[in-house]
């Protein structure tokens, strides 16, 4: 039996018999997107990406991973801590990790993250390349502040998206994770505007404990029906679990 034309144009985010993240984006990813993730501070937006990526490589699909809070070894655990063994992906390098040290911005040297992502060649290699948090890039990058300082900073996110949109092309997807406080509507808002699937992950608490939820604001290339609403918790030992989905 073929598979349908609408799978073919998805990077499924897999483990079907785990969990109800796959089938409530409509069967994964378009390809060639650009998705953004948006959400304060422990929202769970570190676990939904990790999550993502492990699906994807469970499918066959190489993933390149940036994250600016967790080196490799921090990271293994806590996915491991999660059921998502990553370490045979990262062997065979099916999973490239990469650690974006911030730490220089303390002794007022930052590193020129923005830059090596735009001209590094192995980071776009893969299928689907996740930036978290993409937000501290932009927040702490002294090239983008550059330019921000010689235009304003609408053109320097454009400058920015103008790359990513060059990636997209090529068939490969790119997840950014953000936390919009501390950012200006200026810098935000391009991207914002121009993302293909614009997801917003929020948390809230309340006597029946902690209630996390994606609201799906806008999802462009989709397979099948996308929930609008993904009520999910993140559970030791299982990983993220789907507890209610919502279509409008």
């Amino acid at each position: 039996m073929s598979t349908p034309s609408w799978q073919r144009r998805l990077y499924s985010l897999g483990l079907a018999h785990h969990d109800q993240l796959n089938r409530a984006f409509g069967g994964g990813l378009p390809k060639g997107s650009l998705v953004l993730v948006e959400g304060p501070y422990g929202a769970g937006k570190s676990t939904l990406a990790g999550r993502i990526a492990y699906g994807l490589t469970e499918q066959s699909h190489e993933v390149t991973y940036l994250s600016t809070e967790r080196p490799v070894g921090s990271f293994i655990d806590a996915m491991r801590s999660l059921s998502y063994g990553v370490t045979g992906a990262l062997l065979d390098r099916q999973l490239l990790y990469l650690f974006g040290d911030l730490s220089g911005y303390d002794d007022g040297e930052p590193p020129p993250l923005l830059t090596r992502l735009t001209e590094s060649r192995r980071m776009w290699e893969s299928d689907v390349a996740i930036i978290d948090t993409f937000g501290d890039v932009l927040r702490y990058d002294p090239t983008f502040d550059v330019l921000a300082e010689q235009t304003d900073r609408r053109r320097a996110a454009q400058r920015v998206i103008t790359f990513l949109r060059r990636v997209a092309r090529t068939d490969r997807t790119v997840i950014l994770t953000v936390d919009p406080r501390g950012l200006a509507d200026e810098t935000l808002g391009p991207f914002r505007a121009i993302a293909d699937v614009l997801l917003d992950v929020t948390v809230t608490g309340g006597s029946r404990g902690v209630r996390r939820t994606i609201d799906v604001q806008r999802f462009v290339g989709m397979g099948q029906q996308v929930d609008d609403s993904i009520g999910f918790s993140i559970r030791p030992g299982i990983g993220i679990v789907v507890e209610n989905r919502r279509v409008v």
